[in-house]
């Protein structure tokens, strides 16, 4: 029974969905995806381009989930790609609270 607690208090701390919070590393890859990929499309100051505005006074009062739904599924019909196959649930949720707050979650 020890040795399980102590195997499900490793998964939880190393599990980005489970602690709660993605490890630093993680989020920094993730800023840099926003500035980089993202801002390739929305403007590199994120303040639109080939794509919408997205930066955080834009964005104010827009569903959480509708733009989890957007980064992971993409707009069919549109330039935004699905990124479903390169991002978790988790790295959406962070990727979602750091355009809707402007900074880091």
């Amino acid at each position: 029974m020890r040795k399980a607690a102590l195997v499900l208090a490793a998964l939880v701390a190393t599990t980005p969905a489970l602690a709660g919070k993605l490890p630093p590393a993680r989020q920094d890859a993730l800023e840099n995806l926003v500035r980089q990929d993202c801002g390739s499309c929305h403007g590199m100051t994120l303040k639109g381009g080939l794509g919408p505005d997205i930066r955080a006074e834009t964005l104010a009062g827009r569903d959480p989930e509708a733009l989890k739904s957007i980064i992971l599924d993409g707009i069919p019909g549109s330039a935004m790609p699905p990124w479903r196959p390169l991002l978790s649930e988790s790295d959406a949720d962070w990727i979602v609270q750091y355009l809707l707050k402007g900074k880091r979650p």
